[in-house]
């Protein structure tokens, strides 16, 4: 069944808070908050891009983006994530069409880049890689990726937004 990929709206908000609960409920290497995450990103009015995948009447799908900050003083990076997909609806390309447009919106805003914590298998297709010289403190290289979108990769600590830490 096809889906449809749109901003979110404020009607969209207790479903992406349930959807992304469940999509990481049984994830591995995961602290089970990307939910509380995404709620203290819009918040703080840090939500730079969120998309909804919308199947039908459901909300089968979300991404988040926000601002990041590095250490060297590099503008317009952003992190991609939490993304999720309902578990009913995984390997469906949901997932991967979120990743793309989300992209396509740091691209239409002239980010200089994205940066990701994930799957390096399930992000490499979109062009992410892991970067020696850019780095998030306290996470494996290979799992920390990223993608410039204009110039360079610097060499630079990354920090997220303090909304990564919220938990219940």
């Amino acid at each position: 069944m096809p889906f449809e990929i749109r901003p979110e709206t404020p009607a969209d908000i207790p479903a992406i808070h349930a959807l992304t609960a469940a999509a990481f409920l049984h994830a591995p290497h995961t602290s089970h908050t990307e939910h509380y995450i995404v709620d203290a990103l819009r918040a703080a009015g840090e939500l730079a891009v969120s998309l909804v995948a919308v199947q039908g009447d459901e909300l089968v799908g979300h991404v988040a983006l926000s601002a990041v900050t590095l250490s060297d003083g590099s503008a317009d990076w952003f992190g991609l994530g939490p993304l999720s997909v309902a578990p009913s609806h995984q390997r469906q390309g949901i997932g991967g069409r979120l990743v793309e447009q989300a992209l396509d919106a740091l691209r239409a805003r002239h980010a200089a880049g994205c940066v990701l914590l994930g799957d390096p298998l399930y992000y490499q297709r979109f062009g992410f890689t892991p970067e020696a010289a850019l780095v998030l403190p306290g996470v494996p290289a290979e799992y920390f990726q990223a993608l410039a979108l204009r110039g360079n990769v610097p060499a630079a600590s990354v920090r997220y937004s303090e909304a990564f830490e919220a938990s219940a």
